[in-house]
């Protein structure tokens, strides 16, 4: 099957149809050179991946060296984004929570400045890759079982234990609770890759018929316009989807950091 979809796509390119691949911009490749990728191969992804870290680097430490009383635009930004971590993190997942401020706020910033990033065009959105996403949702997924049972011991097992429910129904909700929180990281990861990957491949659909003008200017002449004003609808709502998937990766985290805290339903 795929080769037969690798032979029509040649087919159509010699008998200048249009053609185009929007997951192309999604594919790992080296920096330097055209080799294999391998394990310490610096690729579009290290390159991308070093550039969000520079820049919250450039946010939240230059950013805010000076101090000022009455703080710059850059300044406000680091502020804003400071307080509005702070108070999810204390809001969600108690007082209690606010010593594990410092990572959750780390990956907030992170994943919202790669979203962002992404969206500069030729870009490569790291994001959108499900081994950075999982990534992120393991190390949650192992910290918080961690910081459970340290906390608590055998306690941390309450939160598999509804005690609310009826005598007979709590081994089958135990069994359910148990499933559901080991699918944890997967949802967790694949959400964010999902929506990201979705999101830029739908505008690398549109952006392949805005040119049509160009080889057919009567159908070119509907299809273009429709086709950009498609692209800059998307656009904008790629930059509200880069925001509110940093947000629901960070809520989650603080939701599952609570079960940890205080496991007992």
């Amino acid at each position: 099957m795929a080769t037969e979809a690798v032979n029509g796509a040649e087919h159509a390119e010699e008998a200048g149809g249009l053609v185009f691949h929007p997951m192309d911009q999604f594919i790992v490749k080296p920096l330097f050179g055209d080799g294999p990728v391998g394990l310490f191969t610096i690729t579009n992804v290290t390159l991308w991946m070093a550039l969000s870290i520079l820049g919250i680097i450039g946010l939240l430490v230059l950013a805010t060296s000076g101090r000022a009383t009455v703080p710059g635009r850059m300044q406000s930004i680091a502020e804003l984004a400071y307080g509005f971590v702070r108070k999810m993190v204390e809001d969600v997942a108690g007082k209690d929570a606010l010593p594990f401020f410092p990572y959750i706020m780390t990956l907030f910033m992170f994943i919202v400045v790669s979203n962002f990033l992404g969206l500069i065009p030729s870009a490569f959105t790291t994001t959108s890759h499900i081994a950075v996403t999982a990534v992120m949702a393991v190390v949650v997924f192992v910290a918080v079982t961690a910081i459970g049972f340290i906390k608590h011991g055998a306690g941390f097992l309450h939160l598999f234990w509804i005690s609310a429910a009826p005598l007979p129904l709590r081994p089958i909700l135990a069994l359910i609770e148990i499933i559901s929180y080991f699918v944890r990281p997967v949802s967790h990861s694949i959400r964010l890759a999902g929506n990201m990957m979705a999101g830029h491949a739908v505008i690398k659909v549109f952006a392949a018929f805005a040119p049509l003008i160009i080889g057919s200017i009567g159908l070119g002449l509907v299809v273009t316009p429709l086709s950009i004003l498609a692209i800059t609808a998307i656009y904008a709502l790629e930059i509200l989807v880069a925001f509110i998937q940093a947000y629901v990766f960070t809520i989650l985290t603080c939701v599952y950091l609570r079960d940890a805290l205080h496991p007992h339903h």
